[in-house]
């Protein structure tokens, strides 16, 4: 049976590759510019994960002798103030970027989407009051509520995460539960209810999945405000600490002092924080392109 199974199984795995290879390329030609957005993603994921292959210097070792170095062939980005290779620290520092933004905005999205679902389904007084609780945190801006978490918590990556996680929360949870009101009165979730099924079957396996589009869409757009505000939170020294390699923590030290005198200690952080927001805004709105029914020709 093994010796019969194993080419069909090939057979399948081949299948469905090729019907893969197939959405992305049409994909690409569809939204050439959200196609070009998941490439530059891509591109920062491995290195993120290479970094210690890809990175020609150490981040953290100094180089007194090479301190402040414009960009040369050794260098190709130039030194920072302690003779640390900037190249080096900007690929190391997408780890922090991508570990922050892909945790905080799954995380928050993902509380967002159950905290929906779960309002819109029960509704009367627990949809009133999980309403309210949603509303005293959007009250405050994403970037106020995060500094105050963090004067709580204190700095470090945990604590950014949770920082950042939290302001997300309300914002997936009123999307979601604007399209689970609407399921929640379609008939085969009468039918469910009339069935005599939990509350947690139907919300889990009848509500959920049909609420998949926009919990996608808000994921994409939150990845890239989650690397923005870890770089804004380290800029301003409530972040991720030295000497750890952080995006905005290199913006920090360059841009206060070194503006004239070495400007591409801030140029190139700078650059790569652009570059990944941008990716992550243009593969979002892609995707919302592709998956939002209303917006479909």
């Amino acid at each position: 049976m093994t010796e019969v199974a194993a080419p069909w199984s090939g057979i399948v795995l081949a299948g469905r590759l090729q019907r893969g290879g197939g959405a992305l390329l049409r994909f690409a030609r569809g939204q050439p510019l959200g196609a070009a957005g998941m490439l530059i993603v891509l591109l920062f994921i491995l290195a993120a994960a290479g970094a210690r292959f890809i990175a020609p210097f150490d981040p953290l070792t100094p180089d007194y002798a090479a301190m402040m170095t414009p960009p040369s062939l050794s260098h190709w980005f130039g030194t920072d103030d302690f003779g640390r290779d900037i190249l080096s620290r900007i690929i190391f520092g997408a780890r922090t970027a991508m570990l922050v933004g892909f945790v905080a905005s799954f995380a928050g999205a993902t509380l967002g989407l159950v905290i929906g679902v779960a309002s819109a389904y029960f509704k009367g007084w627990v949809d009133s009051t999980i309403q309210r609780l949603l509303d005293v945190f959007m009250s405050f801006p994403l970037i106020v509520l995060a500094l105050a978490i963090v004067s709580v918590f204190g700095s470090g990556v945990n604590n950014v995460i949770v920082a950042i996680t939290i302001p997300m929360v309300p914002r997936c949870a009123r999307v979601v539960r604007s399209s689970a009101l609407v399921l929640r009165e379609v008939p085969y979730v009468d039918a469910a209810r009339a069935l005599g099924f939990s509350h947690s079957r139907i919300v889990f396996r009848h509500m959920l999945p049909n609420v998949v589009a926009p919990y996608l869409i808000m994921l994409t757009s939150f990845m890239g405000q989650a690397i923005l505000l870890e770089a804004s939170l380290s800029f301003l020294g409530l972040g991720v600490q030295e000497p750890t390699p952080a995006w905005g923590l290199m913006l920090q030290g360059g841009a206060e002092q070194y503006a004239e005198s070495a400007p591409w200690m801030p140029i190139f952080p700078g650059l790569a924080i652009t570059a990944s927001v941008f990716a992550f805004n243009l593969f979002g709105d892609a995707l919302r392109d592709v998956l939002d029914p209303k917006l479909r020709v």
